[in-house]
């Protein structure tokens, strides 16, 4: 099946358009990277497949169900964001089992404790951090905690917004080390938007180059590995992440 399907899409802020004619279908179990500078509108289409940039035409198509323009409850149990900053995306008065079972009271889902634990025990955390609050957190452990989050649900697409941007070096492969192996042992599929290409060498199957809102190259990470990508600006992106 078809994890993630756009046809056409173009996504405004205002009057301006800042996402144009964006065609990519990404199979269930794909690992699929957006890269490009700040400002191409990689982010935009992720926050336009959550439900959170409603301005948009074309079709946007969650796990061959087509997504409608208001906060629709079904597409958000399947589809899950984790954002760059794990500072500013957990709420500082609340403690780690508030954030964490918010999402199962909204759809009423029981077995609380059950689902904490062993959420956290899936993201590396023991059953200490649960009544911690974020600030007695790390930035690290505060990300392994957005991430658990998004499992709560138990999603079968995340949207990893520069999941390891905010993080020290030594930190970002802790947590890329940990969504490598979540996706394998969760069957996960995921769409993530990034600037660093390592990062999707690590992490990704291929990739879309974004330039001004627009996709100017699908390649292989093979093709990245090896240098290959064709369009000139894609080389550039290349040349500056050696």
């Amino acid at each position: 099946m078809t994890a993630i399907e756009l046809k056409n899409l173009d996504i405004s802020y205002g009057d301006s358009k800042v996402v144009h004619g964006v065609n990519l279908s990404i199979p269930e179990g794909e690992s699929f990277a957006l890269v490009g500078e700040s400002g191409s509108g990689k982010s935009t289409i992720l926050r336009a497949i959550a439900g959170l940039a409603p301005e948009w035409t074309g079709e946007i198509s969650v796990l061959g169900k087509p997504r409608s323009h208001s906060i629709d409850r079904s597409v958000s149990r399947q589809v899950q964001m984790v954002f760059q900053d794990p500072y500013g995306s957990l709420h500082p008065r609340k403690t780690i089992d508030d954030v964490l079972t918010e999402p199962l009271a909204i759809h009423g889902i029981g077995n609380r404790d059950e689902r904490v634990d062993e959420t956290l025990r899936n993201v590396g955390l023991d059953k200490r951090f649960r009544f911690r609050f974020p600030h007695q957190l790390s930035g690290g452990q505060r990300q392994r905690v957005a991430i658990a989050r998004a499992l709560m649900l138990e999603p079968k697409v995340m949207l990893l917004d520069e999941p390891t941007s905010a993080l020290d070096v030594s930190v970002q492969a802790e947590i890329l080390n940990l969504l490598k192996r979540l996706r394998k042992e969760q069957g996960l599929t995921y769409l993530m938007v990034t600037h660093n290409l390592p990062v999707v060498s690590f992490l990704c199957d291929r990739l879309a180059v974004m330039q001004k809102g627009q996709i100017v190259e699908i390649a292989d990470v093979a093709d990245l590995k090896r240098g290959e990508l064709k369009e000139p600006y894609s080389r550039e992106l290349m040349a500056a992440n050696h």
